[in-house]
């Protein structure tokens, strides 16, 4: 449709009923669907693939997964359902053999792009890291051993042009079940290197929304100043994030230290999320869940969480 008469669509749900929190998230679930679409309908050679044309957001992941595996984004799980006519799916599950025919075409776009240009890098990464959506045997073993292979990329110390294809690799893995490459991705290649931690910040801050430029590369992952980051906005999804992925709660917790290191009056211009952030502290330092360093990085978020406490 056209672009005028979209915009007009937009405007006029709202005032036919239709969610407006459920309305903000219209533009990741049309990125979800070119993503899709090109997996099931490749485009023409010459025509670049969306994989590589602009650095997608979590919100962009968590519709293609909807479609992938069912799991419904965390942002509109506890959203009431309105009662429907007649049988109704409870989830925009696409059929089996399309999901395996989506997961074969990621596969071979990560195997053939050319990571020789900053398009195709972009497309060897993402592709990658969807494949690990993908939890049949065969494919987990593949995509596993594609991971694996990139050990290379992953022993890298510090601030590195492929930091970005080791952080989605490291972060892959846990999702498949492999914590340790996240653990010594934040050891080696993050941990004490300014150039890395404002990169992981950057990268957190567009991957949550809280850096809200379009960007069609990994470029801007170099920015030292952290000048484009809505730090409020980065601090709450942080904290509301820490605890819906137990298999990145040590990302998590050296990204909340390295940002409440940068912007130390955080819990006092954000005390909801302050408060909620030092419950989920108490309960991981009396836990056996997390690492040494973490450990004492989140001993570090406790102090400067009880030395700028409201009230």
């Amino acid at each position: 449709m056209k672009a005028g008469a979209l915009l007009n669509l937009r405007r006029q749900l709202p005032l036919l009923g239709a969610d407006p929190g459920v309305l903000a998230f219209l533009e990741a679930a049309m990125d979800a669907d070119r993503v899709l679409s090109a997996a099931l309908y490749p485009p023409e050679a010459g025509q670049p693939h969306p994989l590589a044309e602009w650095v997608h957001t979590r919100e962009t992941a968590h519709m293609i997964a909807w479609a992938l595996n069912g799991t419904t984004p965390p942002a509109l799980a506890h959203r009431v359902r309105t009662p429907r006519r007649g049988t109704t799916p409870l989830a925009p599950l696409l059929p089996a053999q399309t999901r395996r025919d989506f997961f074969d075409h990621l596969r071979a776009s990560a195997e053939s792009a050319d990571r020789t240009s900053d398009q195709g890098v972009l497309l060897h990464r993402q592709a990658l890291y969807l494949s690990s959506y993908d939890r049949s045997p065969e494919a987990t073993r593949w995509t596993a051993q594609a991971l694996h292979s990139r050990r290379d990329v992953l022993a890298a110390r510090g601030w590195t042009p492929r930091w970005a294809e080791a952080r989605s690799t490291a972060a892959a893995l846990a999702r498949l079940g492999d914590p340790q490459p996240l653990l010594t991705f934040i050891d080696r290649s993050m941990a004490e290197d300014d150039a890395a931690e404002a990169a992981n910040l950057n990268y957190w801050a567009y991957w949550l929304g809280a850096l809200p430029q379009l960007q069609v590369s990994d470029h801007f992952m170099v920015d030292r100043s952290l000048s484009a980051i809505e730090p409020v906005a980065l601090f709450r999804r942080l904290v509301q994030g820490i605890h819906q992925a137990p298999g990145y709660v040590d990302l998590y917790v050296h990204s909340l230290w390295a940002l409440l290191a940068v912007w130390g009056w955080l819990p006092l211009a954000v005390p909801d999320a302050a408060r909620t952030l030092g419950q989920e502290v108490e309960q991981l330092l009396s836990s056996d869940r997390i690492s040494p360093r973490a450990q004492r990085e989140l001993s570090t978020v406790h102090y400067v969480l009880r030395q700028n406490r409201k009230g």
